[in-house]
């Protein structure tokens, strides 16, 4: 079925129909195409350009539809280009030609398209911001649990001072929280009504655009029709706000690929969110983790794809434009299954706390702590700094440990040596989000009510 056969006298040759099909992809816009033609229904019957009982038998059509669609009954036709297309054939086909052909009246499939897009973004967005606070709550169940564990924090890859494993863990926490934050500030913006539009100039009609942005729960209507029809950069921020998620999960897999090797062996994978190896017989290999990692790449790719495609296009729809949905519908797929795996990893890892803190115990990670004291007795922070580095080059290199070097200082002496023993250091972090116990134990209270807020805000939106 083409709805131009007035203007253009011949089929489509087969490349063509080929090469432009998008049925493939976008019949996951169905649910979204139905929602968007019942509101568009209704408002041709508020303004009288459909009767009482065409509005209730095309209303009644678009539910038989959308339980076809349900139980899996609905049959695509070898003619059926796209998602809108198939759907508009089974309403005629149902309601027949009198009543279904006035469906697409005062739209066209310009402003049905971004308004279908919108609506799934809205749902898919939130559904999305919903995984990463699974995730956020995995992670602050097991800072919960990892009480006064701590590890060595790293700079540079070198370990620089201990931190509390529950504050490491928070760390990802809030990166998820900004996630969150863009993925809900992007869904507030989008949410706008292209309906009315039509192809580029709005319609003779007298339609009721903001009725029917009020319908599908949108803030309002569209400004300017050439904009509505055009706008895709709520396509784009939602896929910067993926993207970036997707860079945050693939430093969480990073993260968990080198503390389960053997030279880290800071945590131990369950079996089940672990692979084996075809060959090996003794591997258990982190492959959940490397994809969260391999899988920001195409993250990032699908971002540039949607930008390259946007920058050289004319006002106002450009066919072009089919080239967003498969970028953005396979992304919301792979971070949706990475954050659901990375919570089940997350969810089930066993921490090797031992192995941890012995890696968090050298002496050298107090250096710091020694410097301050120094400082807090009145030593000007670059002397005290030159001077603790230069008693730990002297450890290295005389093979001397620093515990003797420290108590042997005039400066320093036995209640130096306190800060060098083992758990110590961790405890000295004091300022507001700082790694030790107290700075700690607010911020897990202050993280718990961050997730209540954001819980607020995702309910705020409807599951239409």
């Amino acid at each position: 079925m083409t709805l131009w056969k007035g203007r253009i006298s011949t089929g489509m040759a087969d490349a063509v129909a080929t090469f432009t099909v998008s049925l493939p992809f976008d019949k996951v816009l169905a649910l979204d195409d139905l929602v968007g033609s019942r509101a568009h229904v209704k408002g041709l019957g508020k303004v009288g350009i459909l009767t009482d009982s065409e509005v209730t038998q095309l209303l009644d059509t678009l539910d038989l539809v959308q339980e076809e669609f349900d139980t899996g009954t609905f049959v695509f036709e070898p003619g059926d280009e796209d998602i809108h297309t198939a759907i508009e054939r089974r309403v005629t086909e149902h309601a027949g030609e009198a009543v279904g052909a006035k469906l697409h009246t005062g739209r066209s499939r310009n402003d049905q398209i971004a308004t279908d897009l919108r609506l799934w973004c809205r749902r898919s967005l939130v559904g999305v911001a919903g995984e990463v606070m699974a995730l956020q709550d995995a992670l602050a169940q097991r800072a919960l649990e990892a009480a006064d564990v701590y590890l060595p924090g790293y700079t540079h890859m070198q370990r620089a001072q201990p931190v509390l494993l529950a504050h490491h863990l928070l760390a990802h926490g809030w990166a998820l929280a900004r996630d969150v934050d863009r993925l809900l500030v992007t869904v507030d913006r989008l949410n706008i009504s292209p309906l009315g539009a039509g192809a580029l100039a709005g319609s003779s009609l007298p339609l009721d655009p903001d009725f029917v942005a009020a319908e599908l729960g949108f803030h309002g209507r569209f400004e300017n029709s050439l904009d509505a029809v055009s706008d895709r950069d709520f396509v784009v921020e939602a896929l910067f706000d993926i993207a970036l998620l997707g860079v945050h999960l693939s430093r969480l897999g990073e993260e968990l690929v080198l503390w389960s090797t053997e030279e880290f062996g800071f945590c131990t994978l369950d079996d089940a969110y672990a692979t084996g190896s075809s060959m090996l017989p003794q591997k258990k290999n982190p492959d959940v983790a490397e994809l969260a990692r391999g899988k920001a790449g195409r993250l990032i790719g699908h971002l540039n794809a949607v930008l390259i495609t946007l920058k050289g296009l004319p006002l106002a729809y450009n066919r072009d434009l089919q080239e967003d949905k498969e970028p953005l519908f396979d992304a919301v797929v792979q971070v949706s299954r990475a954050l659901v795996a990375l919570r089940g990893v997350y969810e089930t890892v066993t921490w090797n706390e031992e192995r941890m803190q012995r890696a968090a115990d050298g002496p050298a990670a107090a250096a710091i702590d020694l410097a301050e004291m120094l400082v807090e007795q009145g030593m000007p922070f670059r002397q005290a700094h030159a001077l603790v580095g230069g008693m730990v080059r002297d450890s290295l290199e005389r093979h001397v440990p620093l515990v003797e070097l420290v108590a042997a200082h005039p400066e320093l002496g036995e209640a130096a040596v306190e800060l060098l023993e083992p758990g110590v250091a961790v405890t000295r972090r004091r300022t507001p989000g700082g790694a030790g116990p107290g700075p700690v134990a607010d911020q897990m209270e202050r993280f718990a009510r961050r997730l209540e807020v954001d819980r607020t805000r995702l309910a705020q939106w409807p599951v239409r």
